[in-house]
């Protein structure tokens, strides 16, 4: 897998506008750091490209910092980087049966209005991956949206703890060995202790009161 090329395969004909006429979907798979949904992004792509299927894998703002999509158990994806003035229409429109859309949260709400384009009018099935919420415990306007027009929602169900044991859902932004309620809605960092600027997963009580282990 880590070496296929951004679009999946090349041989198959498009039939009419797009892989699945009037059945194509609009699907958004969320859940908190680390649960998966990047490694299950790739394992859908896998499984779509060997049936023949034509796609494109999509993301921004990936933790590698390129055009690619990397998973935390080592799998890496050549990827295109979403721009805001990247019309997904236009790049996907005759030209595909299914898109993946990793980090879909960091999107603009434009970008998910050109998905929902793309499922309705071209019969692209559109499978979206992404943060629900922030490090303020907001939703990004992108996933609000996704919540809005998606076919199907599904909260990836790989469960991550926080450091007290209880279920963790809520991603902290951490400076300097302390929580930060204030600042962009998007700074990349890592989960990595040593990191200038890292995120980490909490139970709704920790994130809300601030502590760490």
């Amino acid at each position: 897998m880590k070496n296929d090329s951004a679009l999946a395969t090349t041989h198959s004909p498009l039939p009419g506008l797009g892989g699945n006429g009037p059945g194509a979907r609009l699907t958004f798979y969320w859940g908190p750091m680390d649960c998966g949904k990047s490694t299950l992004a790739l394992q859908m792509h896998h499984n779509h490209g060997r049936q023949g299927r034509r796609g494109l894998v999509l993301t921004r703002n990936d933790r590698s910092l390129g055009p690619k999509v990397t998973t935390r158990i080592g799998l890496a994806q050549d990827a295109i980087e979403v721009t805001d003035d990247l019309n997904l229409w236009d790049l996907a429109y005759g030209k595909v049966d299914y898109l993946i859309c990793d980090e879909a949260c960091f999107y603009t709400v434009d970008h998910i209005e050109q998905l929902a384009d793309l499922v309705d009018r071209a019969g692209v099935d559109v499978f979206a991956f992404g943060l629900a919420s922030d490090f303020r415990s907001r939703l990004f306007p992108a996933s609000q949206r996704l919540f809005e027009l998606a076919d199907e929602v599904h909260r990836l169900q790989v469960e991550v703890l926080c450091w007290c044991g209880r279920r963790g859902h809520l991603n902290a932004r951490i400076v300097d060995g302390q929580i930060v309620r204030a600042g962009e809605q998007v700074v990349i960092g890592d989960t990595a202790a040593h990191a200038e600027v890292r995120y980490q997963v909490l139970c709704r009580h920790h994130h809300r009161s601030g502590t760490l282990d």
